[in-house]
């Protein structure tokens, strides 16, 4: 790719998904660009995330809460927790499909949303809503399928870059939550990466002492982005 400038945009505050009182602002990568393709798993390795076709990460005015984290997948090692989780799920059969809209899936995400998100603006979607927020034309997105005998209990929605994997969404069958399926999906996505050969799982953004971020913190050894670059926390 011949060296071009890629624009940066900066959305307009709005209300920020963690703290109620608080606004949030996005810098994000031009959506129109023709090489996002080829600048994406850069761009994760600079802080970003995608949703749906934009590539983005916090840029607020007056808050710095958000943090870009990763898993170094050579290093991992599950703690006692994790490993109960991986037995608990010793029955599910994962399967890597593509990226599409099926019926099962969108079935299961609208049930996921209502019961997670209920009244949270993300709670009635419809068809197009789940397309255009979990994949796009030019993203390298898998779905990774957790499936119990058949049945689909989960999908973990799955970029694969030559960097590594990233996290980008996990919805499941929220009857199921006893089995801790949003860690296992992570485990399993882990394994995946190192299958592969693949460096890093990128988990999006972690927040300190936030109730909702507590989980990320869980996967030893974790890398934040610093202003000094990637380091252990």
């Amino acid at each position: 790719m011949k060296s071009e400038v890629i624009r940066l945009f900066q959305t307009l505050p709005h209300a920020c998904g963690y703290y109620a009182e608080r606004t949030a602002q996005n810098l994000v990568i031009d959506p129109a660009s023709p090489h996002l393709p080829q600048i994406y798993d850069v761009a994760l390795d600079k802080g970003y995330r995608r949703a749906g076709s934009h590539v983005y990460r916090p840029h607020c005015n007056a808050c710095r809460a958000c943090i870009a984290a990763r898993v170094p997948v050579m290093q991992f090692r599950a703690d006692r927790s994790q490993r109960r989780c991986l037995q608990r799920n010793r029955d599910i059969e994962t399967r890597l499909e593509p990226a599409q809209f099926r019926e099962e899936y969108f079935a299961l995400y609208r049930r996921y949303l209502g019961a997670r998100h209920a009244g949270g603006g993300m709670d009635d979607p419809d068809s197009e809503d789940f397309s255009r927020f979990l994949y796009t034309t030019w993203s390298p997105t898998r779905f990774l399928e957790l499936r119990l005998r058949e049945r689909l209990l989960g999908v973990a929605v799955t970029d694969i870059t030559t960097s590594g994997l990233s996290a980008v969404y996990t919805f499941f069958d929220p009857d199921e939550a006893a089995r801790g399926l949003g860690t296992y999906a992570i485990l399993r996505q882990i394994e995946l990466a190192r299958e592969r050969g693949l460096p890093y799982v990128y988990l999006g953004f972690w927040i300190e002492s936030h109730p909702k971020m507590d989980y990320k913190a869980r996967f030893r050894p974790l890398e934040l982005l610093t202003p000094d670059g990637w380091r252990a926390h």
